[in-house]
Parts: C-alpha cells; structure tokens; sequence
C-alpha cells in the first residue's frame, strides 16, 4: 500500500501537481462558513452591485474572497452584516476583473490603523498582472495591475501562484486551470499580453478556492472564467475525487444558451451535486435550471444574495429575497 502511494505521489508530481495531494489524511476542513458580501441581489440596509465578494471561515482562520466593484460596498456590507474585516489577514482575488478588486485598497486602508497584520497578504494566480487591453487600444485596462503599486504602498504584499497550493489543512486554491472542455465563459473583447504576444484574453489566471471536507468538496467561484466543469474537474485531480458538496459564487452563465446549460447540468450530474448558491455572473435562470436537473430544491439551491451564507452543518442559508 505505501508503495503504490509513492507511485501516485511520484506521478502527480511529474504532473506539476503538488505531491500532498496524493496522501490521505492531510486534513479537512471541519467547520466551514462562506458568507456573501457583494452581489447583485440585497435588500434591507445592505447594497447590491455587479460584483463579488465573499467572507470565508474554515476552522477558525478568515479569509476574504474578491472584494466588489465599487470601492466602498464590501466595508458597507460588512459593517451592516457586523463583520468585522479587522481579523481578517488574508484575501484571495480570482482574477483581474473590476467587479472582483474595486474594494481591495479601500478595505486596505480601513483596517490598517487597527490591525497593520489585516488584509495584508492576498493570494492571486499568475496572469493577474498581464497587461490588458479592451475597448481602449494602447491604455492599460487592467484593474488589479493598476491597483498593485498603491496596494504594495500600504505594506501590502501579493502571492503569485502558479499550480494549486494548499493554504491550510484542507483549504486548497487552484491556481490557474486547465482548459479541458471548450468553455467559454469569458466575453471575448479583451486582449492580453501573456510571454508569447497579444492573444484574445481569456482570462488565464482565473482560480477557484477549493474546501476538502468529510461531505465532499466544496467550491468556491468568483466568475469561473475557466469554466465551471473545467474547475470541477481540476479540484478532483488535484484534492481528491470526492463528490461535490457544494458550489458557491459566480459562474458566468447568465447569457448561456440552452444548448450549454443543458451539457454543464448532464456534467453536474455526474458529480453529485448537493448544494448551489449561485450568485454575481451565474445568472437567475441558471440556477432554476440546475435545479430541475439535479433533482434539488429551494432548500439546496438558491440565487446569492447579500448575507447569504453556506454552512457546512447546516447547508444554504439564503436572505428572505432569495427564498
């Protein structure tokens, strides 16, 4: 037996794929909370915007994932909701775009006369920092490469990950994902400029945070740029081929057509899907479809909102408006 796990450990490392992730037992998360900070739908003091972001609690470590578009709706929120984001050290971007790092340097600065420690280390995949270019030839568009040096000015410092890495026991990023399926779930305006030239930008350094627990993977999305199946997918080569217990966040399926609603439900399927809370790109009609599919109902299957949150015990926790 210890053999045949040397040759898997040997071979995922061959791979470029972190060896750990062969070995049983490393640890899974036991308590888990992912709270919705930024989304489109809100009701009551909170705001609604174009954008994501989400408060994530696994065994008593803090981590904010995205932070919004606008600067200041994520600090409202979280004052509103009485989250406190001083405790908190840690922040994951998914990717470049403006909906998911408008926030950063305003929650920056808002906590670190408290707590110089907080918000202080955030985590991004390699090609965050690609020059880009949309609808302006010549004129950087990229938000969080314009962000960076303001950022870094405040004592703050950025990971660069290129492969999957586990952060804590159980608590793993992707870092950027392969491509298996033909996903395109990216707009196709913009251009990036990656080592080999200018190339259609589909957004290369999207990364999901992936949650190893006893009921099953949990994932969490920002836009899912790399595809929500492609991500699926990757989180079991690289954590361990456990069911999905549940999917959190944005999956840029709001504009799908039917055709590719109906192939990414079949692929659900077949990983066991218990939970959805499918908010920011993922799309209204998306949910109920996925819904239908998988058999699920209002219980397990909801649109984000606000305040919303999933809990490992206790399954999805959705706002009065998204009931």
């Amino acid at each position: 037996m210890r053999a045949i796990s040397l040759l898997v450990v040997l071979a995922l490392a061959s791979a470029g794929l972190p060896a750990r992730a062969a070995q049983d037992g490393l640890g899974r998360v036991r308590s888990l909370r992912i709270t919705i900070l930024s989304t489109m739908l809100a009701d009551g003091d909170e705001l609604g915007e174009w954008g994501f972001a989400a408060l994530v609690e696994a065994d008593g470590r803090r981590i904010l994932f995205d932070t919004g578009a606008h600067t200041d709706v994520v600090l409202k929120n979280a004052q509103t909701l009485g989250v406190d984001l001083a405790g908190v050290p840690e922040v994951v971007l998914s990717h470049n775009h403006g909906d998911h790092v408008g926030g950063l340097l305003t929650l920056r600065r808002s906590v670190m006369a408290r707590s110089p420690a907080a918000l202080s280390r955030v985590h991004v995949a390699t090609g965050i920092f690609f020059p880009r270019t949309t609808f302006n030839p010549g004129i950087e568009d990229n938000p969080a490469l314009l962000l960076k040096p303001e950022y870094e000015g405040t004592g703050g410092v950025f990971v660069v990950h290129d492969r999957p890495v586990q952060l804590y026991p159980g608590v793993w990023l992707t870092g950027p994902v392969p491509r298996k399926y033909p996903e395109r779930n990216w707009s196709g305006s913009g251009r990036v400029k990656t080592p080999g030239g200018w190339v259609e930008d589909n957004i290369p350094e999207d990364q999901a945070m992936v949650f190893d627990t006893d009921r099953g993977l949990v994932v969490l999305f920002g836009c899912g740029h790399a595809g929500i199946i492609n991500t699926l997918d990757y989180a079991r080569a690289i954590v361990r081929p456990a069911r999905i217990h549940a999917i959190v966040g944005g999956v840029h399926l709001f504009a799908a057509s039917d055709e590719t609603l109906d192939w990414t439900a079949q692929k659900l399927a077949g990983f066991g899907l218990d939970n959805l809370m499918g908010a920011h790109c993922t799309g209204i009609e998306p949910v109920y479809r996925f819904r239908a599919a998988l058999g699920l109902d209002r219980r397990h299957a909801v649109v984000g909102a606000v305040g919303a949150y999933f809990d490992l015990d206790g399954g999805v926790f959705p706002r009065n408006i998204a009931r």
